[in-house]
């Protein structure tokens, strides 16, 4: 079960994540991002409430990236837990993708 929930934070939209990131709920994340990674959109997505991501999680975060930067968007992904982070670290994603400590550090980096 992945719940997705999205607020603004001045013209940055959030995405918070909270749930399992696996095969079975990838295709809503997906969905969830579709509006935006079809704009130029500063997309944070805030991880704090994922507990496992799976490799189908890890490629719709990669090709929310690829699709942003067609469109001059920006994706930055906040608040990993260390087992999450890991995931990342291991798959080669923390090197390609934009990750902050935390969603203040995220909304920063968005910001300038």
């Amino acid at each position: 079960m992945l719940n997705v929930s999205e607020s603004t934070e001045g013209d940055i939209v959030v995405i918070s994540l909270e749930g399992r990131l696996d095969t079975a709920t990838s295709a809503d994340f997906d969905f969830a991002l579709e509006p935006h990674t079809s704009q130029d959109t500063r997309l944070l997505v805030d991880c704090g409430g994922v507990q496992y991501v799976s490799s189908a999680g890890l490629r719709v975060f990669l090709m929310a990236a690829k699709k942003l930067q067609k469109t001059g968007g920006k994706l930055v992904l906040c608040n990993m837990s260390p087992s999450v982070r890991e995931v990342f670290d291991i798959a080669g994603f923390s090197k390609i993708l934009h990750i902050e400590s935390d969603r203040e550090a995220g909304l920063k980096a968005l910001a300038g």
